[in-house]
């Protein structure tokens, strides 16, 4: 299959939960057809008592989200900007 997005590209989301969020892709990941977009579907981890985190910490993380549900900037730029005209 191939993806209309990639890593480093700009998208904004066009549906879910987060839509009209924008932000950066981080990782692409092909075998489940999700990608992680920086800012998107943030998580909170507990990490437990360890040498990097000594007293323990709670860490936000981007989760993955579908790739149907986001679309490049440009092109949802463009669309909206024929909508008006």
């Amino acid at each position: 299959m191939k993806y209309k997005v990639k890593r480093d590209d700009e998208v904004i989301v066009i549906s879910g939960a987060h839509k009209g969020k924008r932000g950066k892709i981080l990782n692409v990941i092909k075998d489940r057809c999700r990608v992680v977009v920086e800012g998107v579907a943030v998580h909170k981890r507990h990490m437990k008592k360890s040498r990097e985190y000594p007293e323990g910490t709670i860490l936000n993380k981007e989760g993955s989200i579908h790739y149907s549900n986001v679309m490049l900037a440009s092109k949802f730029e463009a669309k909206e900007k024929a909508k008006v005209r």
